[in-house]
């Protein structure tokens, strides 16, 4: 384990080196002033605007400003707001746990949803309920993020009123935050009426995230489950006169994991580009919506270090999905 973890230590660099400098670019390509959007003056004469470039440091040569930003994240200094004057990571520290709860939820919505659907579609190929599944799929993986979550508030919030439009917490509850993730903090609370609340406000982000991840689940477990049951293993175990509920879960499903599992670390990507826009339109408090405004503003620090962090969950994230290659399959982790 040990020596595949140091082998994957190089590559892991250079994605988080190669991701350092593509945010640097692109965030300096963004039209825009960031010193008039932080003073909100347009009439700065030039010694005015030059002194305010020099004390940010945004007059120094483009690879001054990004050999610099390298060297301090190095250090673990990925640099301080130019608008709230906070570090960085303090305020992706603040944030990290609201975007967290809603990935992982919008993540068990995929897996409950998707992988018993596509289960059942290869199990029933070729059928009604195959064609069901195939085409509610293709339609969920087909809609836009915010569409559907537009949809989704003007039909449940809107029209019949049984969630909340916005945010993580009704007004009149107050918790104190321990973990960041509020479903985990109302219940360290105590308070069981905010556990609900929290949970009526997490319902349709969660929804309108997953809905993309749980198309890919149910077409790659169907796709996956069909080249297992067809396998010699499988016929052999019924042969022997095992249920078919254990010849499916023990030993197809087992076996049909490992691609799931690898389209499910691709999905930890997707789920955190697809929180920027679902935070966006539920207006929740998380790192998408933090990444947006710093936009926004121009706010370099910000755009920067906050790709920077989210490279590393998103590697992060899929380093574990190879560990768990082992757990599924045997013969990988002896080739390790």
């Amino acid at each position: 384990m040990s020596r595949f973890l140091l082998g994957r230590l190089g590559p892991l660099l250079a994605a988080l080196l190669g991701v350092s400098l593509l945010s640097f670019v692109l965030v300096h390509l963004v039209p825009g002033d960031p010193v008039a959007l932080l003073t909100g003056q347009q009439g700065l004469t030039p010694a005015e605007h030059a002194r305010l470039l020099h004390k940010l440091g945004l007059d120094l040569p483009w690879w001054r400003q990004y050999l610099g930003f390298v060297l301090r994240a190095a250090h673990g200094d990925l640099g301080v707001s130019l608008f709230t004057h906070e570090p960085v990571s303090a305020e992706f520290a603040q944030r990290l746990g609201a975007t967290l709860e809603l990935s992982t939820a919008a993540l068990l919505v995929a897996l409950l949803v998707g992988v018993p659907a596509g289960v059942l579609a290869a199990l029933h190929r070729g059928r009604g309920v195959d064609h069901l599944v195939m085409s509610v799929s293709l339609g969920g993986y087909s809609m836009p993020v915010f569409w559907w979550g537009l949809l989704l508030i003007l039909l449940f919030s809107v029209e019949l009123g049984w969630t909340p439009v916005a945010g993580r917490l009704a007004p009149q509850f107050w918790i104190e935050p321990r973990t960041g993730l509020m479903l985990l903090d109302t219940l360290l609370a105590g308070d069981l009426p905010a556990f609900r609340d929290a949970l009526r406000h997490l319902l349709l982000p969660a929804l309108t995230l997953g809905t993309v991840a749980m198309a890919v689940m149910a077409r790659m477990t169907r796709s996956a489950m069909l080249e297992v049951l067809g396998q010699d293993y499988v016929r052999t175990a019924r042969a022997k006169g095992l249920s078919e509920a254990r010849v499916v879960v023990v030993h197809a499903l087992r076996n049909a994991l490992i691609p799931v599992l690898t389209a499910l670390g691709l999905q930890a990507g997707s789920l955190l580009g697809g929180a920027v826009l679902t935070e966006t339109v539920f207006s929740w408090p998380g790192i998408g919506q933090w990444m947006v405004q710093a936009i926004q503003q121009r706010d370099y620090p910000v755009v920067q270090g906050g790709m920077l962090l989210v490279a590393c969950l998103v590697i992060g994230v899929n380093t574990l999905v190879d560990l768990g290659y082992g757990l599924l399959d045997p013969r990988i982790r002896h080739a390790r």
